[in-house]
């Protein structure tokens, strides 16, 4: 399936965002995308300047896409909008005009300043302006009815001749309010001038009706009347769903991992495409998630990465892949995005933006089948006999790694499944671990799952885990020893490294060993292991549980050593030593075992 990506990097190292123009506007941009600067060389500031910008050209979109042509209903709008918009402002100038009160309290006021005699040759030109201010005064209303009367003369001679430099301001204003597709000039915009000037004619009117006392006049042009547009939810500045969903991220209440919230970011861009940039978050209802979420079951997997869907929103891509046919999310991946969306409606109710978060009660049903089950002891021996373990075609490439050979990989790819094998730990854990974190305490040899600490900033050392419960000593099995394991740590220390395993590598999203374990997948399927879902690298951490259950062990003795905490919360939370003893650790791990498997012939390849 071919891809795409909105990042890239062009030559001299700066980073850009690929601006692909929706299908429906291509012949509008006269191309099919856009490379726009991030202003900067540094990948991470590049992807946290990226999303933003992809919003705002969404924006672009949305108001390119508002434009319309004009109707007889806008024409209606525009002669009343003007109408009642001249007599508003009529109101307004009226209520500001000085009253009989305001005059003579300043003409008592010069007077007082002529009496006491004020007048000196520094004060003169002051005592000139304030006669001319109060001259001003009291020729205020008069002067104000003097420009109504020209202003309606005018407009009654310009209506004729097509003359519309008076009223040309307005009317552009409000053609581009209501983003009207108008050619200026043609006869629709003439047409529309000569509506508003119609309007504001018989505003006039009822003006100069007023000067005299009566308020009871009404519009006498029968195109002059009330019409009104249908209401359109716009958020205020501030308060669209991404600008507060970037105050939620920078909040970080819950402290969501940055790979989490970039998903959640992405995720809830599906619900934006739906309803709208400029859709307030206040007025995210159920209606509109039980709309979107009935569009996801139908969403392609990967639609935004996918060349097929270029261009396209979230409703055009599904109405596309009637025709392309490619598989749609999961209920689970469903369930992430709304998810994600619920759980940034909990920090909107919180605030006070919602009343209550309308995504509560709205998950799918759970798939309550397995999805990952453990090997047996006949696949892994036949695994462990495979290419990838006993030697293969080439090393770099993984379509060669299920073809037999003499290049024999002594890597994370070779280590990892095995030290699964027998630990139950996760993939991302053991590849990311320091050579430091496999140590000698006392007479055992541990691994010592953790997350960097600090403010580390070298990505070399860079570490995390799931939960804080993920963090845990995991003693070395006797198995992995046999298999050479410790003397693959020394001979790493001795070549000056820090990691474990130095050619691990975390993908674009921070990821560890993400593509590899994908590989591991794909490989599985090459050798005949794997026929359509059920097996992965995680079959190795499922099948050590139930080592333990085959042992005799309860689940709740042996969750504590694969980072699954269990118990009394609140006991928890007192104390700082980790659940479970070294020396019962140990008894544990050395417990795992597999009935009829024998990989011997592995170590005698490593030596």
């Amino acid at each position: 399936m071919a891809r795409r990506s909105n990042l890239i990097r062009r030559e001299g190292g700066t980073y850009y965002a690929r601006i692909y123009f929706p299908v429906d506007l291509k012949e509008h941009f006269g191309s099919e995308d856009k490379k726009v600067s991030l202003r900067t060389k540094d990948e991470t500031i590049a992807k946290q300047r990226l999303y933003p910008e992809l919003q705002k050209w969404e924006q672009v979109f949305h108001d390119i896409r508002s434009r319309r042509e004009i109707t007889a209903d806008d024409k209606a709008v525009a002669v009343w909008q003007h109408y009642e918009a001249t007599l508003q402002r009529d109101d307004e100038k009226r209520r500001a005009m000085p009253s009989p009160a305001d005059i003579q309290a300043e003409e008592d006021k010069l007077w007082r300043r002529i009496e006491r005699n004020e007048i000196g040759s520094s004060d003169f030109i002051g005592m000139i302006n304030a006669h001319a201010d109060l001259e001003t005064m009291l020729r205020a209303r008069t002067d104000d009815a003097k420009y109504r009367t020209r202003r309606l003369a005018a407009l009654k001679r310009e209506i004729v001749s097509h003359d519309f430099r008076l009223i040309r301001m307005d009317t552009d204003a409000f053609i581009a309010k209501h983003k009207l597709l108008v050619e200026i000039p043609s006869d629709e915009y003439s047409d529309l001038c000569v509506l508003m000037m119609r309007g504001e004619i018989q505003a006039l009117e009822r003006t100069l009706e007023r000067d005299a006392g009566n308020y009871a006049g009404i519009p006498t042009d029968p195109l002059v009347k009330p019409a009104h547009n249908a209401n359109k939810e716009v958020a205020a500045p501030g308060e669209t769903i991404m600008e507060l969903f970037e105050n939620y991220a920078s909040e970080n209440p819950k402290s969501i991992k940055v790979d989490t919230l970039n998903q959640a970011r992405r995720d809830i861009g599906t619900f934006v495409q739906y309803v709208g940039v400029t859709f307030p978050a206040s007025s995210i209802d159920k209606k509109a998630v039980r709309e979107w979420k009935a569009l996801l079951v139908k969403y392609p997997v990967k639609a935004t990465e996918t060349t097929v869907f270029k261009g396209m929103d979230i409703v055009q891509t599904i109405k596309h892949n009637e025709t392309v046919g490619k598989p749609v999310l999961s209920p689970r991946t469903v369930n992430r995005y709304l998810s994600g969306l619920g759980s940034f409606c909990n920090w909107l109710e919180a605030h006070g933006y919602i009343d209550s978060n309308p995504v509560d009660g709205m998950s799918l049903p759970k798939d309550k089948r397995k999805k990952v089950f453990p090997f047996t002891s006949d696949q892994m021996t036949a695994l462990f006999h495979s290419p990838l373990f006993v030697g293969c075609q080439n090393h770099e490439a993984p379509r060669f790694w299920s073809k037999p050979g003499n290049v024999l990989i002594r890597d994370h790819r070779y280590w990892v499944p095995l030290v699964m094998l027998y630990s139950g730990a996760r993939p991302a854990e053991i590849a990311q671990l320091l050579l430091s974190d496999v140590r000698q305490q006392g007479e055992h040899w541990i691994m010592d799952i953790t997350e960097t600490e600090g403010d580390d900033d070298d990505i070399e050392d860079f570490k995390s885990v799931k939960t804080a419960g993920s963090k845990r000593m995991i003693p070395v099995h006797p198995e992995l020893v046999k298999l050479g394991f410790l003397d693959y740590h020394a001979d790493i220390q001795k070549a000056g490294h820090t990691r474990l395993f130095p050619t691990a590598e975390r993908n674009s999203r921070g990821q560890m060993i993400a593509d590899y374990s994908r590989e591991f997948g794909r490989y599985l399927t090459r050798i005949g292991l794997k026929k359509g879902r059920g097996m992965s690298l995680y079959s190795f951490r499922h099948g050590a549980f139930d080592a333990l259950r085959r042992a005799g062990y309860m689940d709740d003795e042996f969750n504590f050593v694969f980072g699954h905490v269990s118990g009394n919360s609140v006991t928890r939370g007192y104390g700082i030593l980790q659940h479970g003893v070294l020396e019962k650790r140990v008894e544990l791990v050395n417990a795992i075992a597999y009935p009829g498997l024998d990989i011997a012939h592995l170590a005698r390849l490593t030596a």
